[in-house]
């Protein structure tokens, strides 16, 4: 027999999907959600809703936006590519407002055990990108990682015949992290003494 009412049981089930909640996170978040007022509860789902409905890809370098080009591609110098895995780790550079270039996000890593290859990810618009804007400096800001690393080396070997500065983020960064998580210090400082890849 559930120990949960069905509703709650299911509430609780659909929160374990959320990344980094386990059952009792779950519990606390639908407990939570019981005893708040129905207009909170109601403006909650309206933002969750909002969110699916809105919020797309970047037809430019893939970051999330509400339109079909980003803000940043609008506005921004496109002489700087900073290629990230996740929209989460040019969020994480964003704070910094440090960066004054735009960002090419892959939606992943090479990473063999998982199946995932080249054209799996968004290397091949990276390289359109390449070819039609005058782009001086490329930076690979991918984890400082197995996956990370292989993603990077083969990029920066895709880039070498178009005689573009690659860059790599000096490795302030702890090896195995995860961009997202890192302090902004230590981001700020591997983002200043990034090295050229050779």
């Amino acid at each position: 027999m559930d120990v949960y009412i069905e509703s709650i049981g299911k509430l609780i089930n659909e929160l374990t999907k959320l990344p980094g909640v386990g059952k009792k996170t779950a519990q606390r978040y639908a407990y939570t959600l019981i005893n708040m007022p129905e207009k909170e509860v109601q403006v909650f789902v309206n933002s969750i809703l909002n969110v699916k409905k809105k919020v797309k890809y970047c037809s430019v370098c893939g970051n999330f936006t509400e339109e079909d080009i980003c803000q940043i591609c609008q506005k921004r110098d496109r002489k700087i590519i900073c290629v990230v895995k996740d929209p989460k780790d040019a969020l994480a550079f964003e704070k910094l407002k440090d960066f004054k270039g735009v960002y090419h996000v892959l939606h992943g890593v090479i990473n063999p055990m998982e199946g995932i290859g080249p054209n799996d990810i968004r290397i091949r618009e990276l390289l359109a990108r390449l070819q039609e804007n005058e782009v001086q400096e490329l930076i690979l800001a991918t984890n400082p990682d197995v996956e990370g690393d292989a993603t990077a080396l083969y990029i920066a070997k895709l880039i070498r015949p178009l005689h573009i500065k690659v860059t790599r983020l000096a490795y302030g960064i702890p090896i195995g992290s995860e961009i997202e998580y890192t302090d902004d210090v230590t981001l700020l400082r591997a983002f200043i003494e990034r090295k050229v890849m050779e």
